[in-house]
């Protein structure tokens, strides 16, 4: 309630909030320099959680058909980062691309490389550490879904001549499909706001909608305009839970018409 009070205020001279009624710091979201950074943000936030489910369902798949011991240490493996704070994360994974890091390192002492990779302060990086940091939101909601399937489906379809392709389409995907959609809602919404990952691994040279917003509060002091963003943002990742929750109602109809 007091971003959207702010965001229909007017900012004052000395940074300060004036409560006078004005929608321009909406019309300004909508200019072309901020579309093009929202529609950036939209594509990063897209890459991040295509890779992520990706590299994400195979693994969940191998976890919820391993056995309970290594299943244990898979969880482990998977939870431990958690226990380091994010930023501090994000800063070893930095020096570990860097021009001097480890990686770098390691292949000069191989003779297999005569320039350092560039891994840090671009896309690249950026990549990386969205991948990173968002993988595990991505496997847990699928290897919980995934671990409480009848994997003896696989097997009827199998019996009844269904190729290994048609099996994946039409039985172990849809019977996944509850962790496909909440994993996909933890990687997307808070990676389309996402302002630290690109501010440590892309350099000066990426501006996303999250690192917008952190600028217009904290060095403009340009509130009211930072608050219409926000909104804005908040909007977006509403717009985007409702169309896949209301899309996975109506594929559950769907298939529930089949059946009957």
């Amino acid at each position: 309630g007091i971003v959207l009070t702010y965001s229909i205020c007017q900012k004052g001279y000395y940074g300060q909030i004036n409560t006078v009624l004005d929608l321009g710091n909406f019309k300004r979201v909508l200019e072309p320099l901020y579309l093009k950074i929202v529609m950036r943000s939209l594509g990063l936030a897209f890459y991040t959680a295509s890779l992520c489910l990706l590299m994400a369902y195979p693994l969940a798949y191998y976890m919820s058909r391993s056995g309970s011991r290594l299943k244990n240490i898979l969880l482990t493996l998977i939870i431990v980062p958690f226990w380091t704070n994010f930023v501090i994360r994000i800063y070893a994974l930095k020096l570990i691309l860097g021009e001097n890091g480890l990686i770098n390192r390691l292949f000069f002492e191989l003779n297999l490389i005569s320039q350092p990779f560039m891994l840090t302060d671009n896309m690249i990086g950026v990549g990386i550490g969205m991948i990173y940091n968002y993988l595990p939101f991505m496997i847990l909601p699928l290897y919980v879904t995934m671990d409480k399937l009848d994997f003896s489906l696989l097997d009827a379809a199998y019996d009844l001549g269904a190729t290994r392709t048609q099996t994946f389409m039409k039985v172990l995907l849809p019977l996944s499909m509850p962790g496909v959609v909440t994993g996909s809602l933890f990687v997307f919404i808070p990676a389309f706001g996402e302002f630290v990952i690109p501010d440590l691994m892309g350099g000066s040279q990426s501006m996303y909608v999250g690192t917008l917003i952190t600028e217009t509060f904290l060095k403009s002091r340009d509130w009211p305009f930072g608050s219409a963003l926000s909104s804005l943002l908040v909007l977006l990742a509403m717009l985007s839970f409702i169309f896949v929750l209301s899309s996975s109602a109506k594929e559950e109809k769907k298939n529930d018409r089949k059946i009957f």
